[in-house]
């Protein structure tokens, strides 16, 4: 039985024709007799009785022949690619007619195409990719099977390292965690699937943007979502561009994970500097080893985040270097160095004046954004307002005492 969302399309002739053309595939390059011998089963069971329903109306008869074609499909075959592709696009075109999408029998059919698919030689990578595609796309939208076979194609451009070829959005991926059929165990070791393709093929932010999907996935409580949280936790300090962890304090097994000692280093992250880090050092041996995490690049982070929210409070005003060195914890000499960073980080900016010795804070990015910093933007908007009042009563007292001249002029002429 066709799926309402799913679009079969058939080359030109009978059911017969194209049985035919399928088993022609198969034995093409078989001897003579060999030929003979696959051939016959098949020419007898397409025969109809007299009496007997006509082939095209007979359902159980046709799933009993497609189902003894695809018995012998153990290979790509011998064609070109293009012959290939339409063999199989043909295969999925009867498979999704005579079946239900949530039957057994669709199931374990699909689970032998996308082995023999995966299991073609290395060859033949570039038409994989494409059978594997198309037997996707052939699938009705909701279907869980969707699932098995883009997993498999996830594998495959993994382990030839050609990630990006699949152009995987994150769009696309939510959108199929919503319609798929599936269980959340599923859709959770999904993303833990896809999180670890693409740290693997070295793309460590799109990796953590699926690890916080996957973390966020999970059911709160037990021992592997609380590892999962630990680990995204040591991740984000981990990565030298990761400065936003206020999303994470947004995942429920994070939260969760309060009593972990990396919840405590986390939390100093978010809202204090580096006096409070080094003493979480100090109190926890070891522990930054434990989480293969390097102390000096911690360091550099939370600096650069000390200034980001020092710059915060100040933004619009001249800060002196004095200031910046003594939140920072080092030399004034060391004060432009620092400042070029954090802006490189894009967390500030701002101009610097040698002469004056003072950063100009023109924008910086808070930690967190709640009830203070909500109300330190308020006083700058209302500020902001009040200026722009002032400088609107200008141009009207201007518009105003220029008026007369501009009115008595006389034009002169060319």
């Amino acid at each position: 039985m066709p799926a309402a969302d799913s679009v079969a399309i058939f080359a030109e002739g009978t059911f017969e024709e194209q049985i035919q053309e399928l088993v022609n595939y198969i034995v093409r390059n078989r001897s003579e007799e060999e030929r003979t011998g696959f051939i016959r089963p098949f020419q007898d069971v397409l025969k109809t009785e007299p009496g007997k329903k006509p082939l095209e109306e007979d359902d159980g008869r046709r799933r009993k022949i497609f189902s003894m074609v695809l018995v012998d499909v153990k290979s790509l075959g011998d064609g070109s690619e293009k012959e290939i592709e339409g063999f199989f696009n043909l295969i999925y075109a009867h498979l999704f007619s005579l079946y239900s999408p949530d039957s057994p029998e669709t199931k374990q059919f699909v689970a032998a195409l996308v082995q023999t698919i995966s299991s073609a030689s290395s060859e033949q990578t570039s038409i994989k990719y494409r059978l594997l595609s198309n037997l996707f796309n052939a699938i009705p939208r909701k279907s869980p099977l969707r699932l098995a076979v883009y997993t498999n194609l996830l594998d495959l451009a993994t382990a030839n390292g050609e990630l990006d070829a699949l152009q995987l959005a994150r769009i696309d991926v939510e959108k199929w965690l919503q319609e798929w059929d599936i269980s959340s165990e599923e859709k959770s070791a999904f993303l833990k699937t896809i999180r670890d393709a693409y740290e693997k093929a070295g793309q460590p932010a799109t990796s953590y943007e699926y690890s916080l999907a996957y973390v966020r996935s999970l059911p709160s409580g037990g021992p592997t979502t609380e590892a999962a949280a630990v680990e995204t936790i040591a991740t984000a300090l981990r990565l030298p561009f990761v400065f936003d962890f206020d999303p994470l304090f947004k995942l429920d097994a994070v939260v969760a994970a309060k009593n972990h000692e990396l919840f405590s280093l986390l939390q100093i992250f978010l809202n204090d500097g580096l006096p409070q880090f080094k003493s979480w050092e100090e109190s926890h041996p070891g522990a930054v080893e434990k989480y293969k995490l390097e102390s000096l690049q911690l360091e550099r982070k939370i600096r650069l985040l000390t200034l980001a929210s020092l710059g915060f409070k100040n933004i619009g005003q001249d800060l002196p270097y004095s200031k910046v060195a003594e939140a920072l914890q080092v030399a004034p000499s060391e004060v432009e160095k620092w400042v070029i960073d954090v802006i490189r980080a894009g967390l500030l900016s701002g101009k610097l004046s040698q002469t004056s010795q003072s950063l100009h804070i023109t924008r910086s990015t808070a930690r967190i954004f709640e009830r203070e910093q909500w109300e330190a933007l308020e006083k700058r908007l209302v500020a902001w307002k009040a200026g722009l009042a002032g400088v609107l009563e200008v141009v009207a007292a201007a518009r105003k005492q220029g008026a007369p001249h501009i009115v008595g002029q006389t034009p002169v002429a060319a």
